[in-house]
């Protein structure tokens, strides 16, 4: 058995490496705007404590300020788990537990996208967690 990159994903890699690297400025400009908005977004919402990611395109705040908080419909919150459940089901909001990373007490964001998509997550996350008790 052998396993490689087909002759196509070899040539595109090429590409990608000898070719133009005005579109790696551009993204990394891009991503660099997203992730002020979503740090400066994020850091408006009480209770989060927010830090300025330095690679990739995730924020992970810290939300353990919300454990132990009642939704409006009487659920208590217990972990961080229950916390991206809730952002889901309240806010259709997806985030990531940070359990799943040995971090209880923290979710994660995405910030791969739009910035009008920033704008509505950040909007309806702290929606949420204002309807809190």
């Amino acid at each position: 058995y052998t396993s490689n990159a087909s002759s196509v994903a070899q040539k595109a890699a090429e590409a990608a490496y000898t070719g133009s690297q005005e579109c790696v400025a551009e993204m990394n400009k891009a991503f660099e705007r997203r992730r002020n908005l979503v740090v400066e977004l994020a850091s408006q919402i009480p209770g989060l404590k927010v830090n300025r990611p330095t690679g990739a395109f995730y924020l992970f705040p810290e939300v353990s300020a919300y454990i132990g908080k009642t939704t409006p419909d009487g659920k208590k919150i217990g972990s961080s788990a229950d916390i991206a459940m809730y952002l889901l089901e309240s806010g259709h909001v997806a985030t990531v537990d940070g359990g799943a990373f040995g971090m209880e007490g923290y979710i994660r964001l995405s910030y791969a996208t739009g910035d009008d998509n920033i704008r509505e997550a950040l909007r309806r996350m702290a929606e949420a967690f204002a309807a809190l008790k």
